[in-house]
């Protein structure tokens, strides 16, 4: 039987982490960040996030706000840079993603940062923002409860914006969250393969 590969969506990685430190831009700076294999885009920012990040207005000043996957931190860096009042909630299932980018934050001095699975998030906190590039390979049932835990936890008057690859399924996404959340979805932009979702 040969071993299956790991996903970035595994809880616990069995690869060798292969831990390494990578600078990249976030929030108009060059930020020092860690990496490791057995996480999403190990590599530096995906493509899909570097369309996120340069599409969406700039993140609340003040509230609870949401990075839905995190990954080892790219979107959920740049809120807590950009908003050092605001408590910026990560939140993942791959536990490796979770430790780098609490490694990353401390290092940073990211103190309105919290990087954590989804039932360590108190079930009382609502959104003023929710930023996400979300897991769209773990299936359309696993996102599709996913955004049913978390889209109803947008605050009032708050959005969130979700990046979703054209050829994997952002139309029809946007079509069933508008028919089976009831939410207005618009298509807020369009860039290299990718549509930015704005979620009201």
């Amino acid at each position: 039987m040969t071993e299956q590969p790991d996903h970035y969506f595994t809880a616990r990685p069995a690869s060798a982490a292969e831990r390494r430190r990578a600078v990249v831009r976030l929030a108009g700076q060059d930020v020092e960040v860690d990496v490791a294999s057995g996480v999403f885009s190990p590599g530096g920012i995906d493509k899909g996030t570097q369309v996120l990040l340069r599409e969406v207005p700039p993140a609340p000043a003040t509230g609870d706000l949401l990075d839905l996957g995190c990954g080892w931190g790219p979107v959920a860096l740049t809120m807590a840079l950009m908003s050092p009042e605001a408590t910026v909630w990560a939140v993942d299932v791959n536990e490796r993603a979770l430790d780098l980018l609490r490694s990353t934050a401390t290092r940073l001095g990211l103190d309105n940062l919290r990087a954590v699975r989804a039932e360590e998030v108190p079930d009382d906190v609502r959104f003023a923002a929710i930023w996400s590039n979300p897991p769209i390979r773990v299936g359309k049932a696993v996102l599709h409860d996913l955004l049913r835990a978390w889209l109803p936890r947008l605050g009032p008057d708050a959005a969130a914006w979700l990046v979703v690859q054209k050829n994997l399924g952002s139309d029809s996404l946007a079509r069933w969250i508008e028919t089976e959340l009831g939410r207005d979805v618009e298509r807020a932009a369009s860039s290299k393969g990718f549509r930015v979702l704005r979620v009201a």
